[in-house]
């Protein structure tokens, strides 16, 4: 190209300039979103650490992670101010009631204690949930893309799947309340939950799980198939496990979308307080027609429903960075779960 060429090239103009006016606007605003979800990491991060983390052994925070929630009392004896649990109080008002009498006391519901049962529920929902939907989803994906033929009635069922994915998580809430809750007589509990969260993510599973089985390449069907294997012989054998990376990764994106769900679970399995936890039951069959606490329940319930206060701040940002930190280890499983699969089943 001469040099005349080049600068007639290069030569600014006014598309030229729309484009590197868009090209900035658009990378400003990427910048600004990862900016504010720092912020917003951090921020939790740096607070909430403070509370689950100490400075001196064992480092940890100990009864925030193994103890369910209490009431906070706080009072001043003897000039000296004191904070106290509600079980710790009453143990300790039964051999100081002399001392207590005229004293004021002044108490904070859910700041004291700490969020062992919220994190087994929100394990117990999660793990329910996201194993029912990719049950239903990998078979409805199984059909839709290796049985079904296509025709309007296959297209329409598509694009109902796609539409249920755009549904606002109070209406599966409201579905799950009238249909399990109510007309199915499961009341609020972990199978009322698990239903509604796996119908909730569905889409996302089925969509994924169907693109996954459509990249497995043609002849490895066709090659069992020659070799006189039936039409699911191939798939299992041949189809299924090469996709599995593939269905795996809409398990992490069903993860982070059930683990964040508050609305559905409100209405059909979380509780604000229990007292036992799921396994403490007479009968194992009680175990899935239990309600249970959950940890960003736990978080709706404690920065909305009370009043605030100073004592609340440490038990919201200390449940919300253990939340952050419980759905980051459930979903870096399935990562690792299928990082291992890809090696494995490679084409």
């Amino acid at each position: 190209m001469s040099t005349t060429a080049a600068a007639i090239f290069n030569r600014p103009t006014p598309a030229k300039r729309a484009e590197t006016v868009v090209f900035w606007l658009l990378r400003l605003a990427t910048y600004f979103v990862l900016f504010c979800a720092a912020f917003i990491f951090i921020d939790i991060g740096w607070k909430g650490g403070s509370v689950v983390f100490r400075t001196q052994a064992p480092f940890l925070n100990v009864p925030f992670l193994t103890e369910a929630p209490e009431t906070l009392n706080v009072f001043t004896l003897d000039g000296q101010p004191r904070t106290m649990g509600d079980r710790a109080f009453r143990a300790f008002k039964a051999t100081h009631e002399a001392e207590l009498k005229g004293v004021r006391i002044e108490t904070y519901v859910y700041s004291a204690g700490g969020i062992f049962p919220n994190i087994v529920g929100t394990v117990l929902l999660v793990a329910g949930s996201v194993l029912i939907a990719l049950v239903l989803g990998v078979l409805s994906a199984i059909y839709l893309s290796e049985y079904a033929t296509d025709g309007p009635f296959i297209r329409f069922l598509r694009l109902a799947i796609i539409n249920l994915a755009g549904v606002p998580s109070i209406v599966f809430g409201l579905f799950g309340f009238g249909l399990f809750v109510i007309a199915l007589d499961f009341g609020v509990s972990l199978l009322a939950g698990w239903l509604t969260m796996a119908f909730m993510v569905l889409p996302i599973i089925i969509t994924a799980s169907e693109e996954a089985l459509k990249a497995v390449p043609r002849g490895y069907r066709e090659g069992s198939l020659a070799l006189g294997a039936t039409k699911f012989q191939a798939i299992t054998t041949n189809v299924l496990p090469y996709a599995l990376p593939g269905i795996l990764t809409s398990s992490v994106l069903s993860i982070a979308r059930v683990a964040g769900e508050t609305a559905p679970i409100m209405f059909t399995a979380a509780f604000v307080v229990r007292d036992e936890l799921p396994w403490q039951v007479a009968k194992w069959t009680d175990f899935f027609f239990q309600g249970v606490m959950a940890l960003p329940y736990h978080i709706y319930v404690v920065a909305s429903k009370i009043p605030q206060n100073e004592y609340t701040r440490d038990v919201q940002y200390g449940t919300a960075f253990v939340f952050l930190f419980t759905v980051a280890a459930i979903a870096m499983t399935a990562v690792i779960l299928r990082q291992r699969l890809r090696k494995r089943y490679k084409w």
